[in-house]
């Protein structure tokens, strides 16, 4: 593995980063905040750092796999270290650890929070935070892609590090123009709702920086009730309009609005994940209504909302569901470990592979009945390799086994149950809020050990990047025969 090809893409991914940080240090220095130093600083240490190997390594054409697989992995936890820096370096509630908190759960578009007073920091330095989810819900990775000089090879093998094979089902054309794609359905959609949140009445520094969370399904809020704030319903629908449509494949949205075939319409899993979605709020609407919590249309809308967030690993809220009753709880935890699509800027397991899971699960009760039969899977008309197939069963498993672990650790320090099971199942799944008094969703990280912190941001990066990658770094770096 060569240490000084990987640090010159590492560069990139710094120099970007500083791009963000000299935005919000200018919005600082125009409000006249005291934010200024520390942004305007870890800018130029960012920039710094990141010409050095510029200069200093030569290019190369090609990357050997895993070394792709390491400028993927290792670009994420350096965003989320240099990503700290302004935090810290500002003070207040930013210990090192709660800075380092933030940072992972602002890159990898989890939400959580250990903030107690949002509303107290400077503006430039909400921007920065919610800059995080704008870098982060498309990925950093492939941010960079898109400004590579033409490498081919090399993009090639970053790309492949960072994307899944299932994701690529609904693609049919080269990486770059994938890459592409994705960047130009992002900005237009983070455009329209800017501009549609604006005119609900949101300032428009609030109403982009909503964006940002809502369309990389990240869910950072510049108010410490987050929606709640706004008491609004149109801004509600507004938000998990655009909520869903961050949770799902890009390259579907881009196929309906070119008119192509196979689009968001057409597709069979897309209407089965928004016919569970639609199950999910009926379920919990006439439970809210059944245990008099609200009347059929204040249940509907906060359920709705709820769903929608959790589901789509956003994470804001406009009511507090830890006084929900507990079936409501159990049907949302559900859909904390299901999440959204693949192709998406969600995290978490995936409703495509939950939707594999259960056709594999059915093709091998007629194997079983038909032993000389021949089954196939198909997606969308697409036809499911065995690789994928055993890709995605494995993903599966090995997931539940760290949201087991995670769970353990964390009871293991004396936290309770609820907050140990669901921060696991919010972190892992980059949701944001858990569920309980303390980590619900109008509550905060802020009371946990230290210790728990850094768990749940080491399951954040996982989460983010879909945990085999991590795996096969660390294999790489250990294996003698590489």
């Amino acid at each position: 593995m060569r240490v000084s090809v990987i640090a010159k893409y590492l560069g990139f991914v710094l120099l970007f980063n500083a791009l963000f940080m000299y935005i919000s240090a200018v919005i600082s220095i125009f409000l006249r905040e005291t934010s200024i130093t520390p942004l305007l600083y870890s800018a130029i240490l960012c920039t710094i750092v990141g010409v050095f190997p510029q200069i200093f390594v030569e290019k190369t054409e090609e990357l050997k796999p895993h070394e792709g697989i390491a400028i993927s992995v290792l670009g994420w936890i350096l965003t989320c270290i240099v990503g700290s820096i302004p935090y810290f370096m500002w003070g207040g509630e930013f210990t090192l650890t709660n800075a380092i908190f933030e940072s992972t759960a602002g890159y990898t578009t989890t939400g959580s929070t250990i903030l107690t007073n949002i509303e107290m920091l400077p503006k430039g330095l909400l921007f920065w935070r919610s800059a995080t989810h704008f870098i982060g819900g498309m990925g950093i990775i492939l941010f960079v892609l898109l400004i590579l000089p033409n490498a081919k090879a090399a993009r090639t093998s970053i790309y492949r590090s960072e994307v899944s094979g299932l994701s690529m089902l609904n693609f049919q054309m080269r990486m770059r123009e994938i890459v592409r794609i994705i960047g130009i359905v992002y900005a237009s959609l983070i455009l329209a709702e800017t501009i549609i949140l604006w005119a609900l009445g949101m300032t428009f520094f609030d109403a982009i920086c909503h964006s940002f969370g809502t369309l990389a399904t990240g869910g950072f809020s510049t108010k410490n009730t987050s929606i709640a704030f706004y008491n609004n319903i149109w801004i509600e629908i507004t938000i998990s309009f655009f909520m869903l449509l961050g949770g799902m494949h890009f390259g579907l949205i881009y196929a309906t609005i070119t008119g192509r075939k196979q689009n968001l319409f057409t597709s069979d899993v897309v209407k089965t994940y928004l016919a569970i979605i639609f199950i999910g709020i009926l379920f919990i609407s006439f439970k809210l209504v059944n245990d008099h919590v609200y009347n059929w249309g204040e249940a509907f809308r906060h359920a709705s909302f709820q769903v929608v967030s959790l589901v789509t690993t956003t994470g804001f809220a406009t009511v507090d569901t830890s006084v929900w009753p507990m079936f409501t709880i159990v049907v949302l935890i559900y859909f904390s470990i299901q999440c959204a699509m693949i192709g998406s800027t969600t995290g978490g397991l995936k409703f495509d592979r939950v939707y594999l899971f259960f056709q594999t699960f059915l093709k091998q009760i007629k194997q079983t009945k038909h032993p000389n039969a021949v089954y196939v899977l198909k997606m969308d008309k697409t036809l499911i390799s065995s690789d994928i197939e055993l890709q995605s069963m494995v993903y599966i498993i090995v997931y539940l086994v760290i949201l087991l672990i995670s769970t353990l650790a964390l009871s293991a320090m004396d936290i309770d149950l609820i907050t140990s099971f669901s921060g696991s199942v919010a972190t892992l799944g980059t949701i944001g809020p858990g569920f309980g008094k303390t980590i619900g969703s109008m509550g905060n990280f802020s009371t946990l050990p230290d210790a728990a912190k850094y768990i749940f941001s080491t399951n954040m990066l996982l989460g983010r990047l879909e945990i085999m990658n991590v795996i096969v770094l660390l294999v790489s770096l250990t294996d003698k025969n590489k």
